[in-house]
């Protein structure tokens, strides 16, 4: 697969705790050089991002990252604040513990309250594949395809573990139409990479392969 087409998937993303604003714009400086389809960035850079790329990237950030037990109400402020501080896009953690306890109906609702406030901009649902059942994860299909949410996530980046080529096949036989896949967590190499698109991945989400990129040159 060509270089270019594979970073046109890529969120390029830095969620780490340290990340200066020199940092931040570093990744935008970067994102944009090479088409990638996003940055991926904590809430506090936002605004701050936003103003410095203006249209010439797409700029998506985290709600209730990374752990995903925020209260509802709490996730939806963030969301709020995010889109108005100029967010294109939203990646948010569900609550995982509910959806053990079988407690469907608040997730879903969760899912649901989101995407009504993100609107026509693009709501993410990261499931966290690598705590969950694989009854689990087909129910996480049917709701986001449910809820009109626009992608189903693997994973933070931040738990046990990433994306599994396993889990975007169960997606791809699980989820609804017009529900995109992004596959994220651990996926280091450009043939990582090239894999996932080519089993239907979207967006891959990502640090490494902008970096594997520049060192080529």
């Amino acid at each position: 697969m060509d270089i270019n087409k594979i970073l046109q998937h890529v969120d390029h993303t830095l969620l780490s705790p340290s990340a200066t604003w020199d940092d931040i714009k570093e990744l935008c400086d970067d994102a944009i050089e090479f088409n990638t389809a996003s940055v991926c960035i904590p809430p506090y850079y936002v605004k701050k991002a936003k103003e410095y790329v203006g249209d010439r990237m797409t700029v998506c950030t985290v709600v209730g990252f990374p752990n995903g037990y925020n209260t509802m109400e709490t996730k939806m402020f963030e969301a709020t604040d995010a889109i108005q501080n100029g967010a294109d896009e939203l990646d948010m953690v569900i609550n995982i513990g509910q959806v053990m306890e079988r407690n469907y109906g608040a997730v879903l609702a969760e899912i649901i309250a989101l995407k009504k406030i993100c609107g026509e901009k693009i709501l993410k649902v990261i499931i966290e594949t690598s705590l969950l059942t694989e009854e689990e994860k087909i129910s996480m299909c049917s709701f986001i395809t449910c809820a009109h949410a626009d992608f189903i996530k693997t994973s933070t980046g931040f738990s046990t573990g990433g994306a599994t080529r396993e889990d975007i096949e169960l997606f791809t036989h699980h989820i609804g139409k017009g529900v995109r896949m992004k596959a994220s967590g651990g996926i280091s190499s450009l043939e990582d990479a090239q894999d996932y698109i080519g089993l239907g991945c979207d967006r891959i989400g990502t640090s490494a392969i902008v970096k594997i990129i520049k060192d080529m040159q």
